[in-house]
């Protein structure tokens, strides 16, 4: 349920559940976890969905079982934000709840037209991941994130391009449109790349 494809120094991890929009269980969670957590090697990282979802968040059954208040959730974002390669989320459709936090850790998020965003995890009971609301509010400023778990809205892909929650709505092929953001980053030395990556930190 998990696809990894390395083309030229880009990791293309696809969630591949549609029938399930996309749901993530532990064994998926864990995969996407090593997955990151052994791509020091490459150039790129892009995750993306397979249909026309990114990911609903938590299966519902897990989710129940514990899996909302497991740490896996962090130990992928936290993966993820900690590579040297660029990291791009081509979000192929809705991003929702838990499945959030990996796309607020990487470098960037780009989304289809028809993407909406929401995290309503206050009305299923739980908190978010610790990492969530604070990368969020370093995109999008303490009360648009507030709007967002607080406030349960959906936000629709316009209204997140102007929030500053992804920073492109692409037409067509996102995997592509993603590929080609790459291709600076792996023309350079890893040295630059990674260098130029350090200093756009936030401290």
């Amino acid at each position: 349920m998990i696809d990894l494809v390395k083309d030229g120094g880009i990791w293309i991890v696809t969630i591949n559940r549609p029938d399930k929009a996309n749901s993530l269980t532990l064994e998926m969670l864990t995969t996407l976890s090593e997955i990151a957590e052994s791509a020091g090697e490459a150039r790129a990282l892009i995750l993306t969905g397979e249909g026309r979802v990114f990911s609903a968040g938590a299966d519902l059954d897990e989710a129940r079982a514990g899996l909302a208040v497991s740490d896996v959730w962090e130990r992928l974002s936290g993966a993820i934000a900690r590579l040297n390669g660029l990291t791009i989320a081509a979000l192929n459709g809705t991003l929702a709840g838990g499945a959030m936090g990996m796309a607020l850790a990487c470098d960037m998020r780009i989304a289809a037209p028809h993407a909406k965003f929401f995290y309503p995890v206050m009305k299923l009971g739980f908190l978010p991941q610790p990492s969530d609301p604070m990368r969020m509010a370093d995109l999008i400023g303490p009360a648009r994130t507030k709007l967002i778990l607080m406030g349960g809205q959906k936000v629709e892909a316009p209204e997140a391009l102007a929030f500053g929650l992804i920073e492109r709505i692409v037409e067509g092929d996102i995997v592509e449109a993603a590929r080609a953001l790459c291709a600076d980053t792996l023309a350079a030395k890893p040295e630059i790349s990674g260098g130029i990556k350090a200093m756009c930190q936030t401290p």
